[in-house]
């Protein structure tokens, strides 16, 4: 029987037969980070003027130019502000809104990307990616993120 918290009966490096021969390279990644938050979707249906104020105060000009591409746009903005405040908590304090931007890989994967005074970020904690998953309906907004070093 095994104990959480113990390494009592696990097996060692030693148990495993090396081979020269395996095409696979022993990895490590270690989660050093984990947030998480949910957006009301209904709170980013904004008027015209209060949308022009929010948007300079909280979003990039590439969140904004994805989002108000789409019908739905409202469901994005509360994900992008999701997926920003994950980030902050991942990290663990805060971080200027606009220093955390959510960008697309070619095929639609969402991104993060540290801007400004948030750049340095990555490399003073050792970090070797930051992970995102977005996710919505019509009234909420979730976003993860994960900081492997």
């Amino acid at each position: 029987m095994v104990r959480l918290g113990s390494t009592q009966n696990l097996p060692s490096r030693g148990d495993f037969e090396e081979s020269t021969s395996s095409p696979y390279v022993e990895v490590v990644a270690v989660i050093v980070g984990v947030g998480i938050d949910l957006a009301d979707v209904a709170r980013y249906r904004f008027d015209e003027r209060k949308l022009a104020w929010f948007a300079r105060k909280v979003y990039t000009e590439v969140e904004m130019e994805y989002a108000m591409r789409k019908r739905n746009w409202p469901e994005r903005l509360a994900g992008f502000f999701a997926a920003k405040e994950a980030t902050r908590k991942a990290f663990g304090h805060a971080i200027p809104w606009r220093s955390v931007g959510v960008a697309h890989e070619r095929y639609g994967k969402p991104i993060i990307e540290l801007r400004g005074v948030a750049k340095p970020l990555m490399r003073a904690r050792g970090l070797r990616a930051i992970h995102l998953t977005i996710t919505h309906t019509s009234s909420v907004a979730a976003a993860v993120v994960i900081l492997e070093s």
